[in-house]
């Protein structure tokens, strides 16, 4: 599950903004990597183009998400679709990040990944969890002059363009107000008994699976995004801070409401629809002449820090241990989960003096490798924090023992060794 969105001001960068919502024992690691020879055995089998920023569950080789030096970035959700999902195709996240290596625009990364879904067939292992449904993928391609969005069921595809504003999350969208569409999907359609004609197909109507969507609460986490971004973008110039806002959002509600995911920062749960529902990292990425990115590099926004994220940076790994931040961190998440409000409260201010040092936007003119250098230390300084953070929480004592926090202190006693 994942709700990924994009703003398009209209003087103004391009932001792009997603949670990837996954197992809660699955860590995702951030990478920047520099442009040049890419791993021996990709798929691609050729070098990096343009150094990358990005987000991947440690066991796939992929990504969930990332922004590249061109001022390309792309994002995708999973989407439940009448077609199969091959066994031992190319994932989604496989797809996105060939298009992050090898694209410098918007309209470049779609063409590639039409490219790529007419040469192998879309599947592959796309969860941890052996439970877990397997999904095709919808994309949200952005550049600073153009967002397309991407939505695919097999190997066929429908895309339109971005005007505004537009959240996406885990169901198809598009209906018969697509700009291009594959050759073969009305036919395919029509033969199945999708649709009776033309005038009756609509690319989602066909090809999704609504059973799933409503489970997934999909459209209802939709509707919260894009309120929000409506009232986003009608407050004026946007900031880093604002994105980060609409990504931490519970919709009015606490972390352990309803029996489906239904707000974008989303927390597991011992219900059935959400054990594989949590926000396991996050993304904020400005589109501009100078692109920029903010991660959180851990699970629960609402708890951690958006920080700047070098792109293409060689130094990044030597420097920064970001899988011991997101392990540390989900030791802080589990800990505040036993009684949520009273325990965030006592460590909040410190973590939100933080992340305003994080996000500020006015060093344009610094020089790349001062830059690259102050945002490795705020990686640092994060985690630094953490011990101190969760003591706070910790003396705040425990709520009860209803359900959601049994399900959690289950996890908290789980062995961290798979991560």
């Amino acid at each position: 599950m994942c709700d990924t969105f994009v703003l398009l001001e209209q003087a103004g960068p391009v932001w792009l903004g997603k949670n990837s919502d996954r197992h809660p024992q699955e860590l995702q690691r951030v990478e920047s990597l520099p442009a040049g020879r890419a791993r021996a055995d990709d798929e691609a089998g050729e070098r990096r183009v343009h150094g990358v920023a990005i987000a991947r569950p440690r066991w796939m080789w992929g990504c969930e998400m990332g922004v590249n030096a061109a001022g390309l970035a792309v994002a995708n959700v999973a989407v439940f679709t009448r077609l199969p999902v091959v066994v031992g195709g190319m994932t989604g996240m496989a797809m996105q990040r060939l298009a992050l290596e090898r694209c410098a625009s918007a309209a470049d990364a779609l063409e590639q990944i039409i490219e790529l879904l007419a040469r192998y067939p879309q599947g592959g292992r796309t969860c941890l969890s052996p439970g877990a449904p397997p999904y095709h993928s919808s994309f949200l391609l952005a550049d600073p002059r153009e967002v397309w969005l991407l939505e695919t069921a097999g190997h066929l595809w429908a895309a339109r363009r971005v005007q505004k504003f537009l959240s996406i999350s885990n169901g198809l969208t598009i209906e018969q107000d697509f700009e291009r569409v594959h050759d073969d999907a009305f036919r395919l359609a029509r033969a199945r008994g999708y649709c009776r004609s033309s005038q009756d197909f609509g690319f989602a109507r066909a090809f999704g699976r609504r059973l799933l969507e409503r489970a997934a609460g999909c459209a209802v986490r939709r509707r919260l995004t894009e309120r929000l971004l409506a009232r986003t973008s009608d407050q004026g110039p946007v900031r880093a801070a604002d994105i980060a806002a609409i990504l931490r959002d519970h919709g009015g509600g606490r972390p352990g409401d309803g029996w489906r995911m239904q707000m974008p920062c989303a927390h597991a749960s011992w219900l059935p629809t959400r054990t594989t529902g949590q926000t396991t990292a996050s993304l904020i990425a400005r589109l501009d002449a100078r692109p920029r990115a903010w991660m959180t590099g851990t699970s629960a926004p609402c708890l951690s820090v958006f920080k700047p994220t070098p792109i293409g940076d060689a130094a990044f790994a030597d420097d920064v241990d970001a899988d011991g931040l997101w392990v540390e961190h989900e030791g802080l998440h589990r800990a505040v989960l036993q009684d949520y409000a009273p325990r965030r409260a006592r460590f909040d201010a410190s973590r939100e003096a933080l992340e305003r040092r994080a996000l500020t936007e006015d060093e344009d003119d610094v020089e790349e490798d001062v830059d690259r250098a102050r945002a490795r230390a705020l990686w640092r300084e994060h985690r630094a924090q953490l011990a101190d953070w969760r003591a706070r929480a910790e003396a705040a004592g425990s709520g009860g023992r209803r359900p959601f926090q049994r399900y959690w202190g289950r996890l908290a006693r789980a062995d961290a060794a798979r991560w």
